[in-house]
């Protein structure tokens, strides 16, 4: 997972150690480093970073289609004419895309330690209301990207 998601950053032209440490801690606590692609429950979230039709929807329509280059950057990298919800399923280049540019719109530097992503991450991931909770991002970062030698 480590690999797959420092080449898609980086061919995306948005890769630190910090921003692919934070999409990998995501992807471990949203979809257990990849195993869930489909929200349990009655959830509608999709890929490996569990992405929400209307998180997805905001990205696209509120940022995206104001920066053309990174648009078609993104097409390229995830090989793919068009952006579409569905594609979010199977097309774990898109979903590390997407992550990485719902962090872009945050304010702020992304924290360079794994507490301070663990609570960026609640705060503008998973977000108040979401139940998860920075000690499980934590457990889960230790459980998955820790062991990821790759």
């Amino acid at each position: 997972m480590r690999q797959l998601v420092e080449k898609t950053l980086a061919d995306l032209g948005y890769y630190t150690p910090d921003s692919a440490n934070l999409v990998l801690g995501t992807i471990a606590q949203e979809s257990a480093y990849g195993k869930y692609r489909k929200q349990l429950g009655n959830g509608v979230a999709l890929g490996i970073c569990q992405i929400e039709p209307n998180t997805y929807n905001d990205i696209v329509n509120n940022y995206l289609k104001y920066h053309h280059e990174l648009i078609e950057k993104i097409k390229l990298v995830c090989d793919v004419s068009e952006l579409n919800l569905s594609d979010l399923y199977l097309n774990d280049r898109l979903s590390i895309c997407m992550c990485r540019v719902h962090y872009l719109r945050q304010k702020g530097a992304i924290p360079g330690d794994l507490i301070g992503q663990a609570n960026y991450y609640k705060k503008y991931y998973n977000t108040y209301l979401g139940k998860a909770t920075v000690q499980q991002y934590i457990d889960n970062f230790n459980r998955y990207v820790v062991n990821d030698l790759n």
